[in-house]
């Protein structure tokens, strides 16, 4: 997923949430959070608090620090609570560190893993039962018993290329999929994936700053075109520590995939979704654990791609295992599905012409499921419900005077939520709501803060364009401050353009840039974004997949002529247009440079795509086929192939420690531009990754950098 957001990772079917906030109790009567060391208990509606672990009771020994909570999670019956520290970063997440264990009866502390290295444990978790944690370390699941300490390999031989209960580069960075282990019910099992990467190919990335002489850093990464690492699904005895592996489809030259995998309900079988090469063919599976044998219940195609679902979860499955929800687009919107558990009956729960942009909640015993839509704008985001059974319709819960982006965490019974909203105008607020009826209890934040923002005086707007071909394309403008539209200002773009990210979207903080040193509009720019086809936006599949093998020409063709649009108003100075955008967004700015020349004339493009073939296979094949089978699309969308068109100004930024979008990718766009003696200028961060963010001062100077080039070659201010 070649998007970068800074300091935020999009985790999907992990157990390992970072605890920011609060997390719920079971019952939803109540929420822990982590104040000051402390493990707090706030009962609602009355906010009372109750210390339930106490930071004192987290010193490893008398006189030490009490430890520093990174995350914490309670055993099911409530009575041990599993304490993760020390965290270290693994790719995007800090998913490394140690944990340990607290007995709320007898408040011992005990360390868990104590032969494994240190802040070498990953996704720990306890039993269903309470009475043992198992936990990922050196490529390898251990379970340990808690009341004696006993560590048992449930598997061996793990390493960089045999990878069990976790994940390569690839599938965690394209799926979500980190944590790769499920206890089952009965907590006697445990299903996990194993990765062998022993076939793919690594990349090395040059290491020239931390020693005298420069090291290679290997990362496997399957490049578009290459084979997946193929898996193998295990059940693993938790007595015996035997594995039986179920037997699943795969192609045995393409390989194929399964991104989510879970218990099915009870302790005999396993549900996954099974994935072929391309990404067009879903499979929901069953397999029994025993025998191994699998079989599909429920077969979906598309003539582009198919998003692995994240509905595949404890939470979702109903009627006592009897059915499950599902998400699909076959209708030409993204719906729930409740679906039978052999496959063969299915109800549609949420009907009409909106996208379900993400459940926020599944109350079985009230026969709602609560969730995220738009119906009416794409750059907002609302709370509906509906009925579970598929016979109602859906029902708005964010109140009508409050247009814009909305937030909920919903207990697990739906009675509360904490209610979040902003909108361009209107900055962040919170508040604690009952639902359905939405009503406050601690305080009218969200109104009050609606009550005191001006409209008027905010200088965003939001917009939409056509095309001369008849795309509609929605967009915000910051103008600069005491605009005068008499006068001509530089127009700057911000761009994504692909199917990781949508820009225009109508909350606080639309319209900033956080790479310039002070204010764009004080300094006179005009600072716009527009969101092509392609990106996700909730307008139907068409919308979405319209793109199919058509990145870098689809998404750069509607920017150039939304732009033309724009810039046909008077008061935008055509001599004075820029671009720039990071890894998806570094892409499209190539391209708008190179193939519309005569729009664009100076450009920043970072951390950027050049070539396709360089990117990852699961993302790059899913948006754009196979390489072996329509090789000119992958050619005809790289920045490469264009580069000789290059007209303006324009800054490159890469790192050179770059594992996602690599450095490989500056260096093969460098030769072309000097093949077709195209002047350019050039900066490279060393061993800095694709956030470029590590090291002393190297944000500030970025910043600069941008800020400097942008002022030289775009010059700000009124004409």
């Amino acid at each position: 997923m070649r998007k970068y957001i800074p300091f935020l990772a999009l985790l999907l079917f992990c157990t390992t949430n970072n605890a920011q906030g609060f997390k719920w109790t079971r019952d939803g009567g109540s929420y822990y959070t982590n104040e000051a060391g402390d493990i707090v208990k706030n009962d609602l509606p009355s906010f009372a608090k109750t210390i339930v672990v106490a930071k004192a009771l987290l010193k490893p020994h008398p006189d030490s620090n009490a430890l520093n909570i990174r995350d914490f999670y309670f055993s099911a019956d409530d009575k041990k609570v599993l304490i993760y520290t020390n965290t270290k970063r693994v790719w995007r997440q800090d998913s490394r560190g140690d944990y340990w264990v607290l007995d709320l009866a007898d408040k011992k502390l005990k360390q868990l893993g104590k032969t494994k290295p240190v802040s070498s444990l990953m996704f720990a978790k306890f039993s269903p039962d309470g009475k043992k944690v198992a936990y990922v370390s050196e490529y390898n699941i251990y379970v340990e018993d808690i009341a004696n300490g006993k560590i048992t390999p449930l598997t061996t031989g793990g390493t960089r290329k045999l990878i069990n209960g976790t994940f390569d580069w690839a599938y965690e960075e394209e799926f979500g999929c980190l944590d790769g282990f499920r206890w089952s019910p009965d907590s006697k099992k445990i299903a996990y994936w194993q990765i062998d990467a022993s076939k793919v190919k690594s990349y090395l990335m040059l290491n020239t700053t931390d020693s005298i002489y420069p090291f290679a850093v290997p990362v496997e990464y399957p490049s578009a075109g290459e084979p997946p690492s193929p898996y193998k699904i295990g059940v693993v005895d938790i007595a015996t520590a035997k594995t039986n592996w179920m037997s699943l489809p795969t192609d045995p030259v393409l390989q194929s995939y399964v991104p989510r995998m879970e218990w099915a309900g009870n302790n005999t079988q396993l549900i996954l979704q099974h994935l072929n090469r391309k990404q067009n063919e879903s499979n929901i599976m069953i397999c029994d654990v025993v025998t191994g044998k699998s079989n599909s219940i429920y077969k979906e195609t598309d003539a582009a791609w198919i998003d692995a679902a994240n509905s595949l979860a404890d939470k979702f499955w109903l009627s006592g295992g009897k059915e499950f929800m599902w998400t699909s687009e076959k209708d030409g919107w993204q719906h729930l599905y409740r679906i039978s558990r052999d496959g063969k009956n299915e109800t549609l729960i949420t009907k009409g012409n909106y996208d379900v942009m993400n459940v926020s909640a599944v109350d079985e015993t009230g026969g709602y499921v609560y969730f995220y839509a738009t119906p009416d704008n794409a750059t907002q985001r609302y709370l509906y419900r509906t009925k579970l059974d598929g016979t109602g319709t859906a029902e708005r819960l964010s109140p009508a005077n409050q247009n814009g982006t909305h937030s909920y965490s919903v207990s697990p019974t739906g009675k509360f939520a904490q209610h979040s909203f902003s909108n361009y105008y209107t900055p962040s607020s919170r508040e604690w709501v009952t639902l359905p009826d939405h009503k406050t209890f601690n305080g009218d934040n969200v109104n009050t803060a609606v009550s005191k923002a001006d409209k008027s005086k905010s200088n965003i707007e939001f917009f939409k364009v056509k095309t001369e071909e008849g795309v509609e394309m929605d967009g915000w403008m910051v103008k600069p401050t005491n605009f005068d539209p008499s006068k001509k200002y530089p127009v700057v773009f911000f761009v994504y353009t692909e199917p990781a990210g949508q820009n225009a979207k109508d909350s606080y903080g639309a319209g900033n840039n956080r790479m310039y040193k002070g204010s764009m509009a004080a300094d006179g720019y005009i600072y716009i974004t527009i969101d092509n086809r392609g990106t996700p936006a909730p307008k139907g599949r068409e919308w979405r997949k319209s793109i199919y093998r058509k990145i870098g020409l689809m998404n750069i063709r509607d920017q150039a002529l939304g732009a033309k649009e724009i810039l046909k108003r008077p008061y935008m100075d055509t001599s004075r247009v820029a671009v720039w955008g990071w890894s998806g967004g570094g892409s499209a700015t190539l391209d708008l440079m190179f193939q519309y020349p005569e729009i664009y004339k100076t450009g920043i493009a970072i951390a950027a795509v050049g070539n396709q073939l360089t990117y990852d296979n699961i993302d790059q094949e899913r948006y754009m086929g196979l390489p072996q089978e329509n090789m000119q699309d992958f050619i005809n969308g790289s920045p490469i192939t264009y580069a000789k068109n290059l007209k303006g100004h324009l800054l490159y930024v890469h790192g050179t420690g770059d594992d996602n979008v690599h450095y490989n990718n500056a260096e093969k766009l460098i030769n072309e531009l000097i093949a077709n003696g195209k002047q350019f200028q050039l900066m490279s961060y060393p061993n800095r990754t694709h956030g470029i963010s590590e090291g002393r001062g190297t944000t500030a100077h970025l910043q600069q950098l941008y800020t400097d080039y942008l002022r030289m070659y775009c010059p700000p201010g009124a004409r």
